[in-house]
């Protein structure tokens, strides 16, 4: 299971940064390849959907961590991150706009990143096990 743990905080920063890179270089793609916006990928509920891949692989990561380290710094960053994500995903460009959507999309997606690497960090640091391989060795993150 703590092997898991670790797996689970890496695909959700890596989630997290896939909302991250596509609010920023979706607008410059679509000028360069405008068929993009027939896509999914140019799609506004492209956000919905990794909203439904990022949710639970999160909550379960951060929840994992917050128990096992006994530090609420870890929920702390992740659960804000994941309500403005949320919010962004589902009513931001109504409420925001274009601008503050992609504004609270990435500071979403930054503060979820920062609670899985204070999971992962507090792994390290407590030496509990979480972030060492089957084989014994330490894993690079």
């Amino acid at each position: 299971m703590k092997i898991v743990s670790t797996a689970i905080d890496k695909a959700a920063i890596s989630l997290s940064l896939v909302c991250a890179v596509h609010c920023l270089l979706l607008p410059i793609a679509l000028v360069m390849l405008p068929a993009l916006a027939a896509s999914m990928v140019g799609d506004q509920r492209f956000h919905q959907w990794m909203l439904v891949a990022v949710l639970p692989t999160s909550l379960f990561a951060l929840t994992l961590g917050c128990q096992r380290h006994r530090n609420i710094t870890v929920m702390a960053m992740g659960v804000p991150g994941l309500a403005m994500l949320t919010l962004a995903a589902l009513v931001g460009h109504e409420w925001l706009g274009d601008s503050g959507e992609k504004i609270a999309m990435l500071l979403g997606a930054s503060l979820i990143a920062l609670g899985h690497l204070r999971n992962h960090a507090l792994c390290k640091q407590l030496q509990c096990g979480c972030a060492v391989k089957g084989d014994g060795g330490k894993e690079a993150f």
